[in-house]
């Protein structure tokens, strides 16, 4: 069955041009032109994914994706924000609000199929309850049970806050976090941190990791990811 992509976008040509790609690819896609009527259609498709514009009639592209990530129904689903809106600052605010990835317009089809395609395999973001404790990346081995990190067999030691990031970027490999988000979903509310200190801890991680140093990407002006190691 084909995988279904709900492109919400204002712009008739850029609809089209999205649209021929992603139908080509094989994916079923359903289009809107405005923020309202986009909300409405995510709750009657129930998408395998979203791509999303920033600057729409009736609802901007940040007051879909709130009201979308506010809706159990939707929550899950991946979004990928499209926008000719490419400060660092819309960046930040476009993840911050729960898309899973950011595409800055002009953009190549090429692109944009990769992107959805590597969004899509890493599929939803799961509650840190549902996040495995064994996590194992290429010669990356972290074990939360046993705090455990092994590199290439080597037993590596972290601090627990070292681990604690370490072990959330490695559950979502190839997903951009931004520092607030860090703090928030892998830190924790009762570690004192702040959001430059993530620099800080990342710095002490890659140094750790020796020959993995690279697994722990920066996006720059917005945050860290884990490399995609498939």
């Amino acid at each position: 069955m084909a995988r279904k992509i709900v492109v919400i976008e204002d712009e008739p040509d850029i609809l089209e041009v999205l649209t021929f790609n992603l139908q080509r690819e094989g994916y079923e896609v359903t289009g809107a032109t405005d923020g309202a009527d986009g909300l409405d259609t995510l709750r009657r498709v129930q998408p395998d994914l979203v791509l999303l514009d920033l600057m729409l009639p009736t609802m901007d592209g940040i007051e879909v994706c709130r009201n979308a990530k506010a809706d159990p129904a939707l929550k899950d689903t991946p979004i990928i924000v499209v926008s000719a809106k490419g400060e660092e600052s819309d960046i930040v605010l476009g993840l911050g609000v729960g898309a899973d990835d950011y595409i800055t317009k002009p953009f190549s089809p090429k692109e944009l199929i990769a992107r959805v395609q590597a969004v899509l395999r890493r599929g939803p973001m799961r509650s840190t309850q549902s996040e495995t404790r064994r996590v194992v990346r290429g010669e990356l081995t972290i074990d939360l049970d046993r705090h455990e990190v092994l590199v290439a067999g080597a037993r590596v030691d972290l601090t627990a806050t070292e681990m604690r990031l370490l072990h959330y970027l490695s559950c979502y490999p190839g997903r951009v976090f931004t520092r607030d988000q860090l703090l928030s979903r892998a830190i924790g509310p009762d570690v004192v941190v702040t959001d430059r200190n993530i620099d800080v801890h990342v710095r002490a991680l890659r140094k750790k990791l020796d020959t993995l140093s690279n697994y722990i990407e920066t996006v720059r002006g917005v945050g860290y990811r884990f490399r995609d190691t498939d």
